[in-house]
């Protein structure tokens, strides 16, 4: 019976709540048509903060705007069934969102950060920030700091970097959802997962990039394919997996 599963989620899984994915095979995520270099890098914002942070608002508000799938009320009960017969769900996402949370999962670590929220330049400390984030903004805590998004830009590191890591090495059971297995160090989860004899599945609506790692795939809409496979986890917790 499995009792830890340590679920992995992209932007796939939120993509049917209105937000855009960053890649995909068809060419039309984010990526596609803004340069990242241009706006998702350190770089970036020092050379021009107003148009990273005009990015970032938009971003913002298209997320306030936008309301939880089936796929993250799905993982929410997952996690909420999981505990109650003495298991766990670690849910790990590379979304920016806060659409798991919105949904009812109550821990999720966010590797890539949170668009909701706001850091100082000079304190470090973290504020909520769901309006817009002017470049003229001070931290409300130090009053001597710029803020920037609270996010993991090109060439940064990712957080939770050691909790991730500790996740994975006691997880009976791993599966990815929505990722587009091109984004490191994410998308090499899947192969540490395979050789800690951990099986792995993947749900995705195309193939990723690196669909080749996995024992197995379920292919179709979030919003579809993960109910479907966490109402079989969840009766009894007996169900195939």
């Amino acid at each position: 019976m499995t009792r830890h599963i340590f679920v992995l989620t992209g932007a796939g899984v939120s993509a049917e709540s209105g937000l855009g994915t960053f890649r995909d095979k068809a060419g039309e995520g984010i990526w596609a048509q803004f340069d990242p270099m241009k706006l998702a890098t350190p770089e970036a914002f020092a050379h021009d903060p107003e148009t990273v942070l005009a990015f970032y608002d938009a971003r913002r508000r298209n997320l306030l705007s936008a309301a939880p799938n089936a796929a993250h009320t799905a993982l929410a009960r997952l996690e909420a069934t999981l505990a109650s017969a003495g298991g766990e769900l670690s849910l790990v996402t590379q979304n920016i969102d806060d659409l798991h949370e919105r949904a009812g999962s109550q821990r999720v670590i966010h590797m890539h950060g949170e668009l909701l929220k706001a850091r100082c330049l000079n304190c470090e400390c973290v504020h909520l920030w769901p309006e817009d984030l002017p470049a003229s903004e001070s931290c409300p805590a130090c009053r001597t700091g710029g803020l920037r998004p609270h996010i993991v830009w090109f060439g940064e590191m990712p957080f939770h970097k050691d909790e991730i890591e500790q996740a994975l090495a006691r997880a009976d059971f791993f599966v990815a959802i929505g990722t587009s297995g091109a984004v490191y160090p994410a998308a090499g989860f899947a192969a540490e997962a395979r050789a800690l004899g951990i099986p792995t599945l993947e749900i995705n609506l195309k193939a990723a990039d690196n669909a080749v790692i996995f024992d197995a795939a379920r292919y179709g809409p979030a919003s579809v394919i993960v109910p479907a496979w966490v109402e079989e986890v969840t009766v009894g917790l007996g169900g195939k997996i």
